[in-house]
């Protein structure tokens, strides 16, 4: 049975090598600096955001592993390479980031209990370096969110990061001002909400390419309409699509023909439109001419 098997070459994120060391870098000497402060001024907060920003070196890490992982090439026994990687990196740095969201939430409500006096100046400075560092790492991720699911992760993570720290800052000022502690903690919620919406659509777009979902922006029903329009197919079955990596699609079908003489143009046709039409970087195609009952046929067949 004739096979088509096409290789379309993406363009792999490995250019945000040089983000993700320059992220790890800034973020790196921050945590000295605030650690620094934290320590002379004596600030319990300081040193515990210290480790907060920890965790988001940690998730940069991961990212760019990922995308260095999804650039090695396939061996006997992983046959797609590591591709996959980058799709548990965005599902780490999801629940990463709602372990820090869930200790922002923790922290909040203790304080409504037990206010703690903001250490006013120099939080706030600490905190403008940390929107001023987040924010510029954030920057480097910003163009490739849309495209991919882990450098979105990356980016997530300083975004959010960069949130946080422009709460205190606000915070900072209005208590210096006013004296109202409570505000700290109500800043703190709010932060975390909107930390967990965006977090929200990492995690699940993570969870349903983990489990071999269609990727998003793939239309599964379009592609089989445009498979069965086609002259001289008879039937389309055992269509599967889910996502090698997360920039990467991958597509197997079986087509029943009634005449196979060209399969090689129509392959050649199929893997051109797949791609350039659907976005499909990855097909596989088995061509049958319907002289014997497969058993892959029914819908509910895997």
């Amino acid at each position: 049975m004739p096979h088509s098997h096409e290789h379309h070459h993406h363009h792999h994120p490995a250019h945000y090598g040089k983000a993700f060391g320059i992220g790890i870098a800034l973020n790196a000497l921050f945590i000295m600096i605030e650690a620094s402060y934290g320590f002379f001024s004596d600030s319990l907060a300081l040193m515990a955001d210290a480790g907060h920003n920890l965790s988001d070196v940690l998730g940069l890490i991961i990212a760019w592993a990922a995308v260095f992982l999804g650039e090695k090439l396939p061996t006997k026994k992983r046959t797609y390479g590591y591709k996959k990687s980058s799709i548990m990196a965005a599902l780490l740095n999801a629940i990463i980031l709602l372990i820090a969201i869930a200790a922002i939430v923790w922290e909040a409500i203790h304080r409504f209990s037990d206010p703690q006096p903001v250490a006013g100046k120099t939080v706030i400075i600490v905190a403008v370096i940390g929107i001023f560092i987040n924010a510029v790492t954030a920057l480097l991720f910003m163009s490739g969110r849309d495209h991919d699911l882990n450098i979105r992760g990356a980016f997530l993570h300083m975004a959010a990061d960069a949130l946080v720290s422009l709460g205190v800052v606000i915070a900072g000022f209005v208590i210096l001002f006013t004296g109202w502690e409570w505000l700290d903690p109500v800043v703190s919620l709010l932060i975390a909400i909107v930390i967990f919406i965006g977090t929200w659509g990492l995690l699940r777009e993570a969870l349903d390419l983990s489990l071999d979902s269609v990727p998003v922006g793939i239309d599964a029903d379009e592609i089989r309409t445009y498979l069965e329009s086609l002259p001289t197919v008879l039937d389309v079955h055992d269509l599967h699509i889910w996502g090698m990596s997360t920039t990467e699609t991958v597509l197997t079908v079986h087509i029943v023909r009634s005449q196979i003489e060209d399969n090689d143009e129509l392959l050649q046709k199929l893997e051109t439109e797949l791609h350039n039409r659907f976005g499909i970087a990855h097909a596989t195609i088995q061509i049958e001419k319907g002289t014997y009952e497969c058993g892959l046929a029914p819908d509910n067949k895997i």
